[in-house]
């Protein structure tokens, strides 16, 4: 009997052992297939990032148009292409010394294309890159065959490219007399060492002589300066007076623009912006526009691989003429009649109030 229990017990273990091993076999499939769903997702894809550094010349309202509206523009494409533009910037605030430093920091951080807003930026930056060529695109030079920057504007040639906001003088000289046709002496203010200004103030001097206008010129280099000089071109008998795209004296504006009003002297000017910031009239380029543009042509070389020595600068219809509602009313102006004299000389008078910048007036 001993025996039987024992090999009962002997059976009735191997069948246990049987039954326990079949169901192992489940649960083994299914810790694979757990792992599986499990297991982590792919990681997507990275975006290409592409750096760009950007150096504006001085903080003013037409040259930071253009660095918001460039930087902007770049994210909008990169969005569309799937790709980052990482910008880096800064501003040398017309310092020498700080704009060396900061293209020498850009190279230095392998920027993969540099972005020089103003004529001084743009040639410091192609003296730096003559060894090390990195893509240059320019914004805001006035006159890039002039200042060496390119061969020809429809061929650059080197490793620039960019937008001009050349400025047509003899449409504002129109402007003036179209509002004043008995202007018999017309002030030229300016900084003679803004090449943006070398131009159109020898454009301006000739078309004056040529009509026996008389030519007053005065110079600044600060904000004290200019403003001497504006209160000299008011002794000087000065009817109007006239500024290109000159970057010391945008930045003087502010300071300016109610001592020439209260004196009846209506300033004429190169960019919007200084309407803005007070001057009777800006006549040239949509600056914000001017921005996108450039971006457009960064997005050129760097996406499509384009040369910049083979991409045209783009330049812009210099048709519209911005009237300050406001120092037009200080001056004694009726504005319907001021937009009426200037209807056949422009494309379209447009108005704006006074401001600091254009983000005020949004």
């Amino acid at each position: 009997m001993k025996k039987f229990f024992a090999l009962l017990l002997t059976v009735t273990m191997l069948l246990t052992l049987a039954a326990c091993g079949g169901k192992t076999a489940a649960p083994a499939e299914k810790t694979e297939a757990s792992a599986a769903q499990t297991e982590a997702p792919a990681t997507p894809t990275e975006k290409t990032v592409y750096k760009v550094g950007v150096c504006n010349y001085v903080d003013d309202a037409s040259l930071n148009q253009i660095v918001d509206a460039l930087t902007t523009r770049l994210s909008e494409i990169g969005e569309e292409k799937g790709v980052e533009f990482v910008v880096d910037y800064d501003n040398c605030n017309a310092d020498a010394n700080v704009l060396s430093q900061i293209i020498a920091n850009f190279m230095s951080d392998g920027v993969d294309l540099m972005v020089g807003v103003a004529t001084p930026v743009a040639m410091a930056m192609q003296s730096a890159t003559e060894d090390d060529p990195i893509p240059v695109v320019f914004s805001a030079v006035s006159d890039p065959v002039g200042a060496a920057l390119v061969d020809t504007l429809d061929a650059p040639g080197g490793n620039l490219t960019g937008t001009s906001d050349y400025l047509d003088t003899a449409a504002v000289m129109n402007l003036i007399f179209a509002a004043d046709p008995e202007a018999d002496c017309v002030g030229l203010l300016y900084d003679m060492g803004q090449d943006a200004s070398t131009a159109a103030i020898a454009q301006a001097r000739e078309y004056l002589e040529t009509r026996g206008v008389r030519v007053a010129e005065r110079c600044g280099t600060t904000v004290e300066e200019v403003t001497l000089a504006a209160q000299a071109l008011i002794t000087d008998g000065a009817d109007a007076i006239f500024t290109p795209t000159d970057n010391t004296i945008m930045t003087a504006e502010l300071s300016i623009y109610e001592l020439l009003a209260q004196a009846g002297v209506p300033h004429y000017t190169g960019a919007d912006s200084f309407a803005l910031n007070g001057a009777f009239l800006g006549y040239g380029v949509d600056y914000a526009n001017l921005g996108r543009e450039t971006a457009d042509m960064v997005a050129e070389i760097l996406l499509e691989g384009k040369d910049p020595a083979a991409v045209p600068v783009r330049t812009f219809d210099n048709g519209t003429a911005t009237v300050n509602t406001e120092t037009c009313a200080a001056l004694g102006l009726d504005f319907d009649a001021v937009s009426a004299a200037f209807a056949p000389y422009c494309t379209r008078v447009a108005s704006i109030t006074t401001a600091e910048s254009f983000d005020e007036l949004k």
